[in-house]
């Protein structure tokens, strides 16, 4: 099965990072956002990805030329007029990667739109490229088959998160609690699975998947919702890329399933 990954954005909200690369290039422990996503789903063997590029896609398409190099011990040889490169020890990983630019200004839908035919007619990953989160992705496969519907979106309470203070309605703190699964709302973050039949609730590039493809979705009663409990987090600050950096450098990082 395919993994879809959209990483087309502009990232205007962490802009100290996102202004000279991708938003899913921004790095975390010297690897960016987008390859630790495809380990994500690589530990439960999903190999083969469609990247859905756009902002500087250039960026995505030239990193993962020189893969190798960035996970090789490489010689350059120019002695005597040559110019040879030896590569020792060569570490990739047993990946196929698609990346298709998908215009600069398409939206969510449209730019999965766009690469149906990279698709096929047969279910697909899909997720987006600015967060992580030890989602088991098995799990999720065999709760969106059980289903039967469309599209399986993976949500999250981020009252799990926080900490409650209980306020009087005279203005005067009552308590703090800890938190509990009724404190928040549950928002799609994105480790979904599709079928095919989802291209045919989107228009084309203007359209928001997550405006009327989904919306249509709830109305036809063809989209189920997997509650993940574990960890997750979105990158769409700079707070955010440091939090989610240092817990990878403290080697306390929960969305690290693989092995080295």
């Amino acid at each position: 099965m395919k993994v879809v990954i959209l990483a087309g954005g502009f990232g205007t909200r962490i802009a100290e990072e996102s202004e000279f690369k991708p938003k899913p290039m921004i790095e975390i422990g010297g690897k960016p956002m987008l390859w630790h996503i495809m380990k994500i789903y690589s530990s439960f063997g999903f190999n083969e990805f469609i990247i859905c590029a756009g902002y500087k896609q250039h960026v995505i398409k030239e990193w993962f030329a020189d893969y190798f190099l960035h996970t090789s011990d490489i010689t350059f040889d120019y002695t005597d007029g040559k110019s040879d490169i030896i590569v020792h020890k060569r570490r990739t990983e047993d990946w196929k990667i698609t990346v298709v630019d998908t215009g600069l200004n398409t939206q969510t839908g449209g730019r999965i739109k766009r690469i149906k035919s990279f698709v096929g007619d047969e279910p697909f990953m899909l997720t987006y490229g600015d967060a992580v989160g030890d989602v088991d992705i098995n799990k999720l496969l065999e709760f969106h088959k059980k289903q039967g519907k469309i599209g399986t979106i993976s949500m999250y309470n981020f009252g799990q998160n926080k900490g409650v203070v209980e306020l009087g309605n005279d203005g005067i703190i009552d308590s703090f609690r800890e938190k509990s699964q009724s404190d928040g709302d549950y928002i799609n973050i994105g480790f979904m699975v599709m079928e095919p039949k989802i291209f045919d609730y989107i228009d084309g590039d203007t359209t928001p998947f997550e405006k009327a493809p989904l919306e249509g979705l709830v109305r036809d009663k063809q989209l189920a919702g997997y509650v993940h409990k574990g960890y997750w987090q979105c990158m769409d600050t700079l707070r955010e890329k440091q939090q989610i950096e240092k817990l990878w450098d403290e080697g306390k990082a929960p969305w690290k399933l693989w092995e080295e």
